[in-house]
């Protein structure tokens, strides 16, 4: 397994990707190139006491680097040495398995739609995280911010390609695939909602997908569902709330552990279960979020990533990269040009 990173991408790069790299190089055994200036990235090593890179990474030299002020769509014309180009183009040749960048959201996902290109008969790639639910599972959402306008045919194809990639990537057997609405009957929602629906039971009475009809919000996180479908500004709008929400209720509890000294021998008896609930919480253990539809891996780190992000990044591509899915999607799609979805 070799996978491809971006270590200019980010607001910590190229520490950051480079440190997570060589740290994820040592731990997993994994094969890595470094995409960037060659300069910066030995710097980076020198600075931390390392003089010689291992034998599983290698560095691929690009100059460019693009910055979150590039304009997505002409970033390929433009920056056609940049780190990211450079590495995507890499991936759609065949000299890695998967991609990880923390860079612009819409230039990676321009680019790996032009580039890798999508899966044959993928209308619209989504950005696929998966969350900690209640249950002690994850819950994947998708779209989350790649398709803020979208149709009830891409929502379908969302509901089959979550679907699949929660069997491959999270081992779940037969999973529960909801619609985010402001209810649960059938007949709630906007124009998009109610022909989504339609679409998700058609494809559920083939034996595509376990569609469970609308879910509601508030109902996401206690694991309802393991698939919420929703087009990506509305599943943007979710992901952050409850983002917002985690960093909140870990800041209440911290502070009313530190609140008098009752409060505070309360926490040391409850230390390794508040760590536990904070390391559950913490986006760094996601890693990335994965361009779902696209031909191979390509995943997009969050542009805060720090080493461990990184580091958990490059396992998670490296897993996503292990599944069959590309090989499922493909005949999933076809199975809906025969019933006439497509």
């Amino acid at each position: 397994m070799r996978i491809i990173i971006d270590a200019m991408g980010g607001d910590h790069a190229p520490q950051a990707p480079v440190l997570g790299a060589l740290e994820a190089a040592k731990l997993y055994g994994s094969r890595i190139v470094l995409v960037g200036r060659g300069e910066e990235i030995l710097n980076v090593m020198k600075e931390n006491g390392i003089d010689t890179l291992p034998e599983n990474v290698e560095i691929a030299n690009a100059e460019d680097v693009v910055d979150m002020h590039d304009d997505p769509a002409n970033v390929i014309r433009r920056k056609p040495n940049s780190s990211m180009v450079v590495g995507l183009k890499m991936l759609a040749e065949g000299q890695g398995d998967a991609f990880v960048s923390a860079g612009s959201t819409g230039a990676l996902l321009t680019g790996a739609t032009l580039i890798v290109k999508r899966i044959k008969g993928i209308r619209r790639a989504a950005m696929g995280p998966a969350m900690p639910n209640k249950k002690g599972g994850k819950t994947i959402f998708l779209d989350c911010g790649a398709n803020a306008e979208c149709t009830p045919e891409f929502l379908l194809q969302f509901g089959l390609i979550g679907s699949i990639y929660a069997k491959t990537t999270y081992g779940i057997e037969n999973p529960k695939v909801g619609l985010l609405n402001n209810g649960t009957e059938e007949s709630k929602g906007t124009q998009l909602q109610k022909e989504s629906y339609v679409l998700l039971q058609q494809a559920q009475e083939k034996g595509l997908i376990n569609f469970v009809g609308n879910v509601e919000a508030r109902d996401v996180p206690l694991g309802a569902v393991d698939v919420v479908v929703c087009d990506g500004f509305s599943g943007n709008i979710l992901l952050k709330s409850i983002e917002g929400t985690a960093m909140f209720m870990g800041s209440l509890i911290s502070k009313m552990f530190k609140k008098n000294i009752f409060s505070k021998l309360a926490a040391l008896i409850v230390m390794k279960d508040l760590k536990a609930f904070k390391k559950m919480l913490d986006y760094r253990e996601i890693g990335s979020t994965p361009f779902l539809g696209i031909q191979k891996p390509v995943l997009k780190a969050h542009g805060s990533s720090d080493a461990l992000a990184f580091q958990n990044a490059i396992r998670q591509a490296e897993e996503v990269a292990q599944t069959d899915m590309t090989a499922q999607l493909e005949q999933s799609i076809a199975v809906l040009k025969e019933i006439g979805n497509d």
